[in-house]
């Protein structure tokens, strides 16, 4: 098989292909150019998306045109879902977000050299189609049976789907004939829960081009437990750093588990198989390390956020945990934590600061005053990692970290944070 293909079985990209030797025998050919959609649905790209960026620079490395398409047509529509309708977003609000994407996933492939990529919007190729043209020339290939036989369709038979979101698969199959015609695309890369919508883009271009394009689908990641890997308690966690901050993302990465964490490195480090492996087994003989963990979210951090901003998350990190100095994170950063850590807000009463017992228990580190009064007394409450050890002890304004800030703790992972204003 190629070598690309290779690395990309090896690293589990792999879990559908239309024609596996057909697409090894083009890759070896030459340069391709291939091409991945990002429907704007969401102000911002996610987890899932960055699976797609990460094979979509494999590809490029190997010398392939990577053809990026912001779906400010389809993400009108919005691809049908298992659990029912999806809400119709407004015009302007999709095609901000089309910008916004676009920006987004600019900045995991290169524009220059003889790989460069490019960035296209698929409303350039839909907005002056009419009704009639789209009918006669894409609706006559695709048959009612064979749509009313993908899965998400017959899932939503009994509650109903729309036409609008029965159509879709009309409108992806027409993007993959149009970047044929217009880029030479002769691949296209998605989620293994995208395959039926790439399959019929390749049967369109046989049936009206008479020409043979490919179809690679990677699996969806999930967690050891089967559910979906790049959701949390509190929700998706997203490349945007005003959704999701660079420090919830170090930390999210930080927890994946023993049993997964070189399937993840596999995927989202670009680090060589031998590192890799050395990984892999350093993670098995002494787990309490956690190397892959910290390789892993380094890696990724590094790449979404930049080299500072996953310094800084791994500074604060240390810091709120009693391992570094709480004065030496700047107040964004202070206001970052903050919001991951939901700081309480306290008011000074004439003057005077809150007691430790009030500020532990307004942190939700404990459950209670009376909570609260034990951890003191047994050892385990700290202000800004120093501990406390008087029942009657009060914060006083010498502990005000930047922005107003305190941050207590109950024994060694339990953190909270209050700001306290006058």
């Amino acid at each position: 098989m190629n070598a690309l293909l290779d690395d990309l079985a090896w690293r589990g990209f792999l879990a559908h292909t239309t024609d596996l030797e057909a697409l090894a025998a083009d890759l070896d050919a030459g340069s391709i150019r291939f091409y991945v959609g990002f429907d704007p649905t969401a102000p911002s790209i996610h987890m899932g998306n960055l699976v797609q960026m990460m094979l979509a620079r494999r590809f490029q490395a190997a010398g392939h045109r990577p053809v990026l398409v912001v779906g400010g047509s389809t993400g009108m529509i919005g691809d049908p879902k298992q659990t029912g309708e999806r809400v119709l977003n407004e015009k302007e609000t999709v095609q901000a977000w089309v910008k916004r994407i676009g920006d987004q996933v600019s900045r995991y492939v290169d524009f220059d050299g003889p790989a460069a990529a490019i960035v296209v919007n698929n409303y350039d190729w839909t907005v002056d189609l009419g009704t009639l043209d789209f009918l006669r020339d894409i609706g006559k290939y695709f048959s009612v049976n064979r749509m009313l036989d993908r899965e998400v369709v017959k899932s939503r038979l009994e509650s109903g789907i729309s036409y609008t979101e029965f159509s879709y698969v009309l409108l992806q199959s027409l993007d993959y004939l149009e970047l044929f015609r217009r880029h030479g695309c002769i691949l296209q890369t998605g989620g293994s829960d995208q395959w039926g919508n790439i399959t019929a883009g390749v049967e369109l271009i046989r049936r009206v081009e008479g020409a043979r394009v490919h179809a690679l689908a990677t699996p969806l990641l999930t967690k050891a437990d089967g559910t979906k890997f790049g959701k949390t308690e509190s929700g998706t966690v997203w490349l945007d750093p005003a959704l999701t901050s660079p420090y919830a993302f170090h930390q999210f990465f930080l927890n994946a588990e023993d049993e997964m964490v070189v399937d993840y490195l596999k995927v989202f480090s670009e680090r060589t198989h031998d590192e890799i492996d050395e990984l892999a087994r350093v993670t098995k003989e002494q787990p309490h390390l956690r190397a892959a963990q910290k390789a892993l979210a380094d890696d990724v951090t590094d790449l979404v956020h930049g080299e500072p901003a996953r310094i800084g998350a791994t500074t604060a990190a240390d810091a709120l945990f009693g391992r570094g100095d709480l004065r030496t994170i700047d107040a964004a950063l202070m206001a970052q934590l903050a919001g991951e850590l939901h700081a309480a807000q306290v008011s000074s009463q004439d003057g005077q600061m809150p007691s430790v017992i009030d500020a532990l228990a307004a942190s939700k580190v404990v459950s209670s005053r009376g909570e609260a009064r034990r951890a003191i007394q047994e050892g385990g409450a700290y202000v800004n990692n120093l501990k406390v050890t008087d029942v009657d002890a009060r914060i006083s304004g010498d502990d005000l970290l930047a922005g107003g800030y305190v941050v207590v703790r109950r024994g060694k992972k339990t953190v909270g944070m209050l700001q306290i204003h006058s």
